[in-house]
């Protein structure tokens, strides 16, 4: 996999909001659904005892909630509350390109501490929790929840990945951005046509 800092526009930028004070939540309920699935999906798997007959719908529940709160934080949560966003990129040649695009600091739109605290504390606690949950289900032989727990470090060690990658390497100007992307297609227009 090549890794590529190219930038998309974000999601909300437009929004000429500037903020009155940098510690207030912008965006409650975005913050609410990024710890929401997550813990819902954490809390049916501690209390799978009280449901033991169930194994089945609480698994499924389980992975339901584990792949809406991928699809939250990877496609809302992050855009909104921290600025940042992240997309692997497969090509017809076969070729993967990670992309990782952030903000301007100098954006109007810019992020809150508190909301970038609840996002980076959910997305490194609850991958953390789940690493534990992995191990326990080893050591204690509960072989079933094995492909839960799995499910729920890949699921969310992809995002914690794909964001701290995003952070590290998402520096470049959207201007480079659609350059690239323009040269691109008018390079493919053109291999098509000959």
């Amino acid at each position: 996999m090549h890794q590529s800092s190219q930038h998309a526009p974000l999601f909300g930028d437009d929004d000429d909001r500037a903020l009155s004070k940098k510690s207030e939540v912008r965006h409650p309920v975005v913050s609410f659904l990024h710890l929401f699935f997550r813990t819902a999906a954490l809390l049916v798997y501690l209390l799978y005892d009280y449901y033991s007959s169930h194994f089945i719908a609480c698994m499924v529940t389980i992975i339901l909630l584990l792949s809406c709160d991928f699809w939250t934080v990877k496609n809302v949560s992050g855009r909104l509350m921290v600025g940042l966003r992240w997309w692997n990129q497969v090509h017809e040649d076969g070729t993967s390109h990670w992309l990782f695009e952030a903000r301007k600091p100098d954006s109007l739109n810019r992020t809150t501490s508190a909301e970038s605290k609840i996002f980076w504390l959910g997305l490194i606690v609850f991958p953390a929790l789940w690493v534990v949950f992995v191990f326990s289900v080893i050591l204690t032989f509960q072989i079933k929840w094995l492909a839960v727990v799995v499910m729920g470090v890949v699921l969310q060690g992809a995002n914690l990945y794909g964001y701290v990658r995003c952070k590290v390497r998402g520096k470049s100007s959207l201007s480079n951005v659609a350059k690239n992307y323009l040269g691109a297609q008018l390079l493919k227009q053109a291999m098509r046509t000959t």
